[in-house]
């Protein structure tokens, strides 16, 4: 797998290659190449599926609800890449249980500018490299939103609630979250967005994320997966008064979802790590957002990488052959920041 430039430039997906049916879901079944790593457990977060009538109970976080349907409807498809689509009722979190752990969980967003899911570099390998660490990981194929724009953050936020629930039977007391580029914008929200203790995340990881909205600096696909197209929004053929309406909830959705404006004194302690030459997500995003993490004091560490482009995840030469990992003149560095970074979180 060549690195970075080619992962997702206009997010263009290969021939799909549909895999083994599994309780009416189409699941991978070779998902994890140059990997012999097997979840632990893996789990539907909606396993009547997003309609089902499950009402969220305040004293039992282990209980779901999809709250909103996706809209996408046929089976869940991969290609060559792990690149996930049509993730919809589908939706799961793959746990992997160190068998000696060190008491952090990381909930891994594998990034695909909300058009798919990164399930091989941001998602499989992540894992690997924590487990090896002694760190869970919670790697979540979320269901895309399709202009539903509350859909993956509620998914996310279901991890946490079930995560939470069974951390002590699995010797967690921590749970942080990591995210890539879309993955990275999504972790992000979860960082500011929360609705609870339950799921906020204790610590917050963003590699090369999307941060904002905004559309001088943002990732064009990602937003217009999440929250539209303008002209979804703005229809010259509308009334003055319908125009202005949907204008100003374009704009809400816009401020929402720009996480730079999100930032609050308790958003997790953070990392952030991208590379200098991003064409893809440009830089601003993640500089912006340390600005804004700093403001409010909160504690954020920053790598920003000469070369790399965007989407070197974590396909080291292990995963990738060697060769094929273009971010290889540095990743051991990275690696290195981001171990000791998560080992100086722990008790804290």
């Amino acid at each position: 797998m060549k690195n970075s430039s080619r992962f997702i430039p206009k997010y263009c997906l290969r021939a799909l290659v549909l895999c083994t049916a599994l309780t009416g879901f189409v699941f991978i079944a070779a998902a994890q190449p140059n990997s012999k790593l097997k979840p632990t457990e893996t789990v539907l977060l909606y396993p009547e599926g997003q309609d089902a009538s499950i009402q969220q109970a305040s004293d039992n976080p282990s209980v779901l609800s999809a709250v909103e349907n996706n809209g996408l409807s046929g089976r869940e498809g991969i290609n060559e890449y792990g690149f996930l689509t049509n993730v919809s009722d589908s939706a799961r979190i793959d746990l992997y249980i160190p068998k000696k752990p060190n008491g952090q969980m990381v909930v891994v967003c594998p990034g695909g500018g909300y058009g798919f899911v990164s399930s091989y570099s941001e998602g499989i390998y992540v894992a690997e490299w924590l487990v090896s660490r002694g760190i869970a990981a919670a790697v979540v194929k979320y269901r895309l939103p399709n202009g539903h724009w509350e859909v993956p953050l509620t998914d996310v936020q279901n991890t946490f609630r079930y995560c939470r629930k069974h951390a002590s039977e699995w010797g967690i007391n921590q749970i942080g979250i990591i995210g890539f580029s879309a993955g990275g914008h999504l972790a992000a929200s979860a960082s500011n967005l929360f609705t609870d203790d339950i799921t906020r995340p204790d610590f917050s990881i963003l590699i090369y994320p999307v941060i904002t909205m905004n559309k001088m600096a943002t990732h064009m696909g990602t937003r217009i997966s999440l929250i539209g197209d303008d002209s979804k929004w703005l229809d010259k053929n509308m009334s003055v008064a319908d125009y202005e309406k949907s204008y100003e909830k374009l704009k809400q959705l816009e401020d929402r979802f720009s996480m730079e404006r999100q930032v609050k004194e308790n958003t997790p302690p953070t990392f952030i790590a991208l590379s200098q030459d991003d064409n893809v997500v440009v830089p601003g995003n993640s500089i912006s957002y340390y600005g804004a993490l700093t403001n409010m004091k909160v504690p954020v560490e920053m790598h920003i990488y000469p070369s790399g482009g965007h989407g070197w995840g974590f396909s080291s030469e292990k995963f990738a052959g060697k060769g094929n990992d273009g971010f290889s003149y540095v990743r051991d560095n990275f690696e290195n920041s981001l171990e000791i970074w998560l080992s100086g979180l722990i008790n804290k």
